[in-house]
């Protein structure tokens, strides 16, 4: 079931688990760091991670969405952190600051498809 999620967002978010990596954009050299998505829209994600990250952090992150035959690539700021009560993860809201048009089209082409209800 795909739940919509409002609140004061300009898009849309969509409760939906997807992988996606990421890292400080200020240390390019450095690994990539898996994550899951929580909720996506056209305008962010939120997504559960293993390490604090500053507010205002920018990162760049790689989402893998099952229908392109390539990860979409974004860079992103972090608007708002928050540990969880079990273990040391925190839940991360992400802004979406910069894509490719490409990259763009086909994000919002899945969430399209994540709209209509599915058959069976």
């Amino acid at each position: 079931m795909i739940e919509i999620l409002n609140e004061r967002r300009k898009h849309p978010r969509y409760t939906h688990r997807l992988p996606v990596q990421y890292k400080n954009i200020k240390s390019l050299a450095s690994p990539f760091v898996g994550a899951l998505v929580r909720d996506i829209g056209e305008g962010g994600i939120r997504f559960v991670g293993n390490e604090f990250l500053s507010l205002a952090n920018r990162l760049v992150m790689t989402l893998s969405l099952p229908a392109p035959s390539h990860p979409i690539k974004i860079i992103s700021k972090v608007a708002w952190i928050k540990k969880l009560s079990m273990g040391d993860q925190y839940e991360i809201g992400n802004q979406f600051l910069n894509m490719s048009a490409e990259d763009k089209k086909e994000l919002k082409s899945y969430l399209e498809k994540l709209k209509e209800p599915s058959e069976g």
